[in-house]
Formats: structure tokens, C-alpha cells, sequence
């Protein structure tokens, strides 16, 4: 059974899409080398000689608008069948694409390994369309982490990129992080991306009021995540506003099961508007008395304002028993305990350096132990474990 129908008179998208597809995906890869477009599904179907597809692909030099109207007629008619159009991504056709009922939109360009997370990803919806029905619950929004730290250089996009990475494990496809240190954000470093649109692109105006125009803008990894990534130039920061974060947050929050948010150091506007909009906030301190004091510092001023979300992990990061301060010298100062401890290591430091987070590989490591540790807090079987633990005692 042909899984996949690709319809394009382009030989090399053909040949890059079934190596995405022999790449880890299930099932084969039916195409109809012609820019013409059947009517409809009844002539599509005809044409197939077989149980319906997944995933219709409508590839590069098909005409638009002629894409645009099969689409239509498809959603109303076949509404299980996810549709995808092959063409340069811009606001006014992500909008028409939406209304057309496509999926995504997938550039002409995109290698294989781009392609293959977008193919996952529509047959991920074909999936869920033939779920059976649950009862809706009344709360459906995913769960935004940030990671904050008032001290800069405590490995802070380290575990928030990784947290990102481990979850996506649990949850492909349905993990996004965004770098709201946008003057001098790492993320894009972190994961080893060059991407196209960043920050800038997703709070505009066009992505703020549609959210398929937002996704365009995303930055797809290969583990199966998202990124929105900071601006590449620190002097566009100044033209984002907190409001802008509320509400890309917001968006995001609708659309994936979790939204990992690395922050600037300190307590900066944007970082305060993300924090109101967090369910959990992930504290990151290195083992110094300088790191250790600020973070108490923090906590304290937070705790003025009433802005903490309830939902508190305390990360103990670049743990060394060997510093002169123990664990218990750390939460005695901070006033609270600390729940994951990240040692010292090596294959972090490499992982950094390369771009590629620890836990993308299987690596033997006590610090992937401690990572472990903090992305179990998050994942589905260890969630109530997780919450029972953000509201130990206060160590006195």
C-alpha cells in the first residue's frame, strides 16, 4: 500500500521525498509525475487502485490555485486525507492554505531529513482523525516550562534545550522551545540550526492573529522538536514587546503539549511576561556562592510581586562535591530544595561545543542521569511524581 501519493512533474523532490520516507517512515510512496490535478477525490481515487492514502502531497510546479481548490473539495469531501503543498511559504498563501483545509506547507527546497519530521507529523493528524472521540476536558492547553536564572553562566540553554530534546523523546512532534534571550540567545547554537524566521517573524502581526502563519515560521530539529529561535540581530529585541510574548506563548500553549521557554539572565521585562504565562518555572543555579546568592535574591523578589508559578524545579547545575558547598549548603540558602542535580561533565561540555544536546544521543553519563531526571518531572508517567516533589518542605 502506497501510504503517501506525491503529485509533481519533478523528478528530484520525488526521489528526496522516498528518501525521507525509506528514512524511518512506514509504507510507500505512490506518484503521478503531471502538473495536472485530478477534479476530485473520485478521480484521485480511480487513479489509485487501492485503500485511500495518508498523506497527499501536492508537489512543486503544481499550479497554486489549482492546489489551493482540490484542497477544498478534498477537506469537505475527504476530511481523514491530510493534504500537503509543496511552495515557497509567505503570509497571504498560509492563510489561503489554511482555509483550503492544507496541513502544511513544505518548501521546494527541503531536505530529506526536514522532510521526513513534516511526513511524520501529517501522519501523526491522519492518526488522530481516526482516534476515537474523547471527552474534551475543560483545560487542553500544554504545559509551558520556563527556565530562568538571575545569573548568566549556569548552563541555563544547556537544560532547557535538552529538556526540549528529552521530552520530544516522550512526545515527538509536539514539543516546541523558544529563546526569549533575544540579544544573545544560544538555542540556535544549542541545536545546531540555521534558521530561517526567528522571534521577529513570530510575533508579528500576521502570526499573532493566525496560527498557521506561526507555524510557518518554526524551526524544525531532528529530534522531532520545534524552535523558535532568537533575532539574528540584538537590536531587533527593542521591537518586541511583553505583550507579543504573552500572547506567542499563548498560541503556542494551544498547539503543543509542551512549550520550553529559555529566558535572558535576571529578571528582564520580556522574562517576567513569560513567567506570568508559565504552569511550571525551572530555577537553574551553578554550585557558587555567586549563583546561589542571586537566585535566593530572585526568589525573594518574586515572591514580593506574587508572580511564581506554582509548579517550581530547582536545578542544581555543574554539581561538584568538591567546590566547598553541598547541597544542603545550597538549599539552605535559597530557602528550598533542590530537586534535580546535574553533575559536572565532560560530554556536556563536548555536547555544547557541538551543537548536538546530550540527550540526543544515547549516552552513558551521570549528567544524562540527572537530565533524565528533570524530563521525567515533565513526561506523562512521572508528572504527579513530579508535582509531589515541587512542594517538599522548606529547608530551614
Amino acid at each position: 500500500m502506497s501510504r503517501f501519493v506525491l503529485i509533481t512533474p519533478s523528478a528530484d523532490f520525488d526521489s528526496r521525498l522516498r528518501q525521507a520516507v525509506e528514512g524511518g517512515l512506514q509504507g510507500g510512496v505512490q506518484t503521478f509525475f503531471t502538473n495536472v490535478l485530478p477534479a476530485g477525490p473520485y478521480d484521485l481515487f480511480a487513479q489509485l487502485n487501492q485503500e485511500r492514502p495518508e498523506v497527499l502531497i501536492l508537489g512543486p510546479d503544481v499550479p497554486v490555485d489549482d492546489a489551493l481548490r482540490l484542497a477544498t473539495v478534498l477537506d469537505v469531501q475527504v476530511p481523514d486525507l491530510t493534504v500537503l503543498l509543496v511552495s515557497e511559504p509567505d503570509p497571504e498563501l498560509l492563510l489561503q492554505a489554511m482555509r483550503a483545509g492544507i496541513r502544511d506547507i513544505l518548501s521546494p527546497s527541503a531536505d530529506p531529513s526536514h522532510m521526513r519530521v513534516l511526513l511524520e507529523r501529517a501522519c501523526q493528524s491522519f492518526a488522530t482523525r481516526h482516534r476515537p472521540e474523547q471527552p474534551k476536558q475543560a483545560d487542553s492547553k500544554g504545559r509551558v516550562i520556563g527556565v530562568f536564572s538571575p545569573k548568566g553562566g549556569v548552563g541555563k540553554t544547556t537544560i532547557a534545550t535538552n529538556l526540549a530534546v528529552g521530552l520530544g523523546k516522550a512526545a515527538p512532534m509536539s514539543v516546541v522551545v523558544v529563546d526569549l534571550d533575544l540579544q544573545f540567545g544560544d538555542v540556535a547554537s544549542g541545536l545546531y540550526l540555521n534558521p530561517e524566521h526567528t522571534v521577529t517573524d513570530a510575533v508579528s502581526p500576521a502570526a499573532s492573529e493566525d496560527t498557521l502563519v506561526l507555524k510557518a515560521f518554526l524551526t524544525v530539529h531532528p529530534s522531532s522538536i520545534y524552535a523558535v529561535c532568537a533575532p539574528d540581530n540584538p537590536v531587533d529585541a527593542d521591537h518586541i514587546a511583553p505583550e507579543q510574548v504573552t500572547r506567542l506563548l499563548e498560541q503556542l500553549a494551544e498547539e503543543f503539549q509542551y512549550v520550553v521557554v529559555d529566558t535572558a539572565p535576571g529578571l528582564p521585562e520580556i522574562g517576567l511576561a513569560a513567567m506570568e504565562a508559565c504552569t511550571d518555572v525551572v530555577w537553574v543555579s551553578a554550585m557558587d556562592i555567586p549563583s546561589v546568592r542571586g537566585l535566593r535574591s530572585g526568589l525573594d523578589v518574586l515572591r514580593q510581586l506574587d508572580i511564581l508559578p506554582e509548579g517550581r524545579h530547582v536545578v542544581l547545575n555543574m554539581a561538584d562535591a568538591k567546590c566547598g558547598l553541598s547541597v544542603q549548603d545550597v538549599e539552605s540558602t535559597i530557602g528550598a530544595p533542590v530537586d534535580v542535580s546535574v553533575p559536572r561533565s565532560r560530554a556536556v561540555a563536548f555536547s555544547t561545543n557541538r551543537g548536538i544536546p546530550v540527550l540526543q544521543e544515547a549516552k552513558k553519563d551521570p549528567a544524562v542521569k540527572g537530565l533524565n531526571q528533570l524530563v521525567e518531572r515533565f513526561s506523562p508517567n512521572g508528572q504527579a511524581k513530579g508535582q509531589r516533589r515541587s512542594h517538599r518542605r522548606v529547608v530551614v
